[in-house]
């Protein structure tokens, strides 16, 4: 099967049409792309630019791109008009329906999905997000009264992306813990969380990835072994039904998909808004 180049181009930081034309590729499993994105067409000459590559590329491979816009000015979505391949023009598809339904036109303005435009939540991240760093691997215990959520499993199991990503996401302080062997072997919960046990969420993970994803860090010793990962993971496991702790599988989701996950299940509320 042949490989299909994508571009996504935007006026902006191309955030928007990255995700959204993620989001439609992943349901096409066979199909390899190359993905291409070109961010800040905001002026005349910069479109121009993009179109040269793109059509360069349609030439060189015999095949036309498939190209996700979020352009929002008129009159730089007017200019961009690739000669072939497959233009889905996110704005374009979308706002005159909304105009439709608010009786209202849309600002056409650049940067709103991205920008500063609401410092309020923008200090809320940036607070959450140092909340989370601080409370990283057990470092600070102290703060935990303040966290809406601590997470909880065995080293490497992805509690701190997943904590970053709720703080920068969502503005969700996230606080993890890590289960060490030796807590582990009394098969209680760690005094320092068990007053907090109504915000512990668990993240578990297959033995055979964890062992995978701890060789890639440290190969040798004890740390790595199949013996030792499929003890944490049991023991850990073991822990979460003996105290009715809450805990999602991370082996196969997507830190997208563990943070909504967390979020749906413990009733923890948005802060803001993405």
């Amino acid at each position: 099967m042949s490989r299909r180049t994508v571009f996504f181009v935007s006026d902006q930081t191309g955030v928007t049409a990255e995700t959204l034309g993620h989001s439609l590729l992943t349901q096409f499993e066979a199909q390899e792309f190359d993905q291409v994105t070109l961010p800040f067409l905001d002026t005349i000459d910069k479109v121009d630019q993009a179109l040269k590559e793109i059509d360069a590329k349609a030439d060189s491979q015999g095949a036309g791109p498939i190209i996700f816009s979020t352009l929002v000015q008129d009159h730089l979505r007017k200019r961009f008009a690739p000669k072939t391949g497959l233009l889905i023009d996110f704005f374009n598809t979308f706002l005159p329906s909304l105009e439709d339904e608010l009786h209202a036109k849309s600002s056409h303005k650049s940067g709103r999905a991205h920008g500063l435009v609401d410092s309020g939540r923008y200090d809320q991240r940036i607070d959450a997000t140092n909340f989370a760093l601080n409370n990283d691997d057990g470092a600070r215990t102290r703060d935990y009264d303040r966290a809406d959520i601590i997470l909880v499993g065995v080293s490497r199991s992805g509690k701190t992306p997943t904590c970053l990503y709720l703080a920068l996401t969502y503005g969700v302080y996230a606080a993890n813990y890590p289960l060490s062997e030796d807590e582990l072997d009394t098969g209680a919960l760690p005094k320092v969380l068990q007053p907090h046990l109504h915000k512990i969420y668990g993240l578990t993970i297959e033995p055979r990835r964890l062992r995978q994803i701890r060789r890639e860090r440290r190969p040798t010793g004890r740390y790595s072994t199949t013996q030792q990962v499929s003890f944490e993971v049991r023991a850990a496991e073991e822990l979460f039904e003996r105290y009715k702790i809450k805990f999602v599988d991370t082996t196969r989701s997507s830190i997208e998909e563990l943070a909504s996950t967390i979020l749906s299940n413990t009733g923890v509320e948005r802060r803001i808004r993405p």
